[in-house]
This record gives structure tokens, C-alpha cells and sequence, in this order.
């Protein structure tokens, strides 16, 4: 790092970098990268930044999360753009790497959170649940017929169709856990309710007091660029089932995150 050059905080550094950005990248990125800083610290000091606590970040995300891979690109394009300016001594972003998904054997009567759902998203879900049942018999069909074809080398059909059928299956079980966990929401009583999937939640960041808007989301339909998180993630996990007026903390290296949830829009 050219030593003239004095490294700017986090905040600061983040700012320079989304100001060079096209609006759109922009709007896709400064979720992303604003909680990376905040997670560190608004201040600290770019050159502090060490290898291994970039390597750590990885692990407070959700695999579960689909965009997962796409945060940490935002990520790395901010730190190889810190690198770029000489603001840090090596390519942080060569440290934060993407994990590998552990194959976990299903684990009968899991637990999870209760979720509370409108009769229309609950009906929802229930209508994916029958397409999807309906589609894994279409491709036990296909796998049998795509096997009928005795040389398995070069058999795209076959592999194809067991790549799909098991990304459907996986869906199922997530929906069915769901769907057992489920409190379908008395439409008269909303109010009293505690937060669930599909809610929009307005919380006041309790350390700058910007106002944040996001929708707690299954896994599968994450979309930063919209405000939807997951309910797997950090923020999701604190949120859920928790009611207005409340202060929720996720704990980052550089202290504690602390939120209010102003208000629950059903």
C-alpha cells in the first residue's frame, strides 16, 4: 500500500465506492456492503481489517440464503476496489470465500420457529406443495424412461432429470416443515400478532436512526435489491415472532446491532 495514501474508514471507503457505481449496481449493493460495514465497525480504519476476521464473515451468512455466492461478490468487489485505491495492504477479497453446504441428515420431527401466515400465502404454499409433488412424479417417469438407455456415460437426460428431481424434493420437505409450523392469521386479530414470514417490517436502526423496511421471506425467495431476507438469516432470526415497539440485537465483532420494530404491515 503506497504509504501517502491514508486509509479511510469503513463508512467512508463504502461511500466512495457506491458513488462510482451505476444506479442500478448501486441500489444492489449498498445492502450488502452497508452491513458488511456495520458489522465491523463504521469507523474502523480500512487498513485494520485483517484476513482472518474477512474470512469469518462468510460464516454469520445463510447458506440457505439463493443469493448467498451473490452477496459475497458485492462484497469482494467492494474490498478489490479498497485494494485497487491502496487503501489496504493486500486483496481482502481473496479471503471471503464461499462455503460448501455439509450434507445434514434430516433429523425426524425437527423443530422450527412458529410462522405466522395470511390464508392466502398459507393457500399458497399449499398449492406449490401439490405442483411440485405432482412434478417429482413426472420425473420419476422421465428418470425411468431416461434409464432405459443402458449407456449412463453420456446420458444427459437422466442426470438432468435426478438434478431436478432432487432440488424438488428438497423444496418439498422446506414446505412441508413450513406449512406445520404454520399459525394461519385471523384477519381480525392481525394487529395482536407476532411477526412471521411474509410480514413487511419497518425497524429504526437504534445507532444512526435510518429507517429500514424489510420482508421476512423463506430461503428461497430472497431478494436483497426488493428489502426480502430470510428468515434463516441473522436479522430474520431476530425479527420473527416478535411485536411492535421491540428492540432486537444481533451481535457483530464490533458490538451489537440494535433495531426497533416501528411498525408490522400485514
Amino acid at each position: 500500500m503506497n504509504n501517502d495514501i491514508q486509509s479511510p474508514g469503513l463508512g467512508e471507503a463504502a461511500g466512495q465506492f457506491l458513488a462510482k457505481l451505476s444506479t442500478q449496481e448501486r441500489a444492489a449493493s449498498q445492502p450488502e456492503v452497508y452491513k458488511f460495514v456495520r458489522f465491523y465497525g463504521w469507523d474502523r480504519p480500512l487498513d485494520r481489517l485483517t484476513a482472518p476476521e474477512v474470512a469469518s464473515y462468510a460464516e454469520q451468512l445463510s447458506l440457505s440464503d439463493t443469493d448467498y455466492a451473490k452477496k459475497l461478490e458485492l462484497i469482494r468487489a467492494f474490498l478489490a476496489y479498497a485494494k485497487k485505491e491502496g487503501w489496504s495492504r493486500t486483496n481482502m477479497a481473496s479471503h471471503l470465500k464461499t462455503r460448501k453446504a455439509k450434507a445434514v441428515p434430516q433429523a425426524a420431527g425437527r423443530a422450527l420457529p412458529d410462522v405466522s401466515l395470511s390464508r392466502e400465502r398459507y393457500d399458497e404454499l399449499e398449492a406449490e406443495l401439490a405442483d411440485l409433488k405432482s412434478r417429482s412424479h413426472e420425473l420419476i417417469d422421465a428418470i425411468r424412461l431416461a434409464a432405459a438407455d443402458k449407456d449412463f456415460r453420456e446420458n444427459a437426460p437422466l442426470a438432468a432429470a435426478r438434478e431436478e428431481r432432487g432440488h424438488v424434493e428438497g423444496r418439498i420437505r422446506e414446505l412441508e416443515d413450513i406449512l406445520k409450523a404454520t399459525t394461519i392469521i385471523d384477519e381480525k386479530r392481525e394487529i395482536a400478532l407476532k411477526t412471521g414470514i411474509g410480514d413487511r417490517i419497518v425497524i429504526i436502526d437504534l445507532t444512526s436512526g435510518d429507517e429500514l423496511r424489510y420482508i421476512i421471506v423463506d430461503p428461497r425467495e430472497v431478494d436483497p435489491t426488493k428489502g426480502k431476507i430470510s428468515i434463516a438469516s441473522p436479522l430474520g432470526k431476530a425479527l420473527i415472532g416478535r411485536n411492535d415497539g421491540e428492540v432486537v440485537e444481533i451481535t457483530v465483532p464490533a458490538g451489537k446491532l440494535r433495531y426497533q420494530i416501528k411498525r408490522v404491515e400485514r
